[in-house]
């Protein structure tokens, strides 16, 4: 069974960023951002806006993936954009984590002990 990772990325946006129009945010992140996101199909993004509710980011990436390399280069591309060189975005924490992964180190458990 394959193993899927997903890493929780806490990012703070910049003053870069925010002072950018709504409308140049969005053309921004359809033209640019969105042809790396499609550069790796098979690592999944979802993003959340949680500034409103803490002061510890401004917004969190949630990417999963069975392929890390694929992460990892999308995480380069996204690197080598202005998303970090300007900076838009300042990245906060980066949480890796397996999805019940305990499942799995239980069934490992099973099965060195028969």
């Amino acid at each position: 069974m394959p193993r899927k990772y997903t890493f929780f990325v806490h990012m703070n946006a910049t003053a870069a960023w925010l002072s950018l129009s709504r409308e140049e945010r969005n053309r921004y992140f359809t033209e640019t951002i969105g042809d790396i996101f499609a550069r790796y199909p098979d690592v999944s993004v979802r993003l959340y806006d949680c500034e409103a509710f803490t002061t510890r980011c401004s917004d969190i990436a949630v990417y999963e993936t069975e392929n890390l390399q694929h992460y990892y280069f999308l995480i380069e591309a996204l690197r080598d954009s202005q998303v970090f060189t300007v900076p838009y975005f300042e990245v906060v924490d980066i949480f890796p984590a397996l999805e019940n992964g305990f499942e799995e180190y239980e069934a490992s458990q099973l099965s060195s002990i028969k």
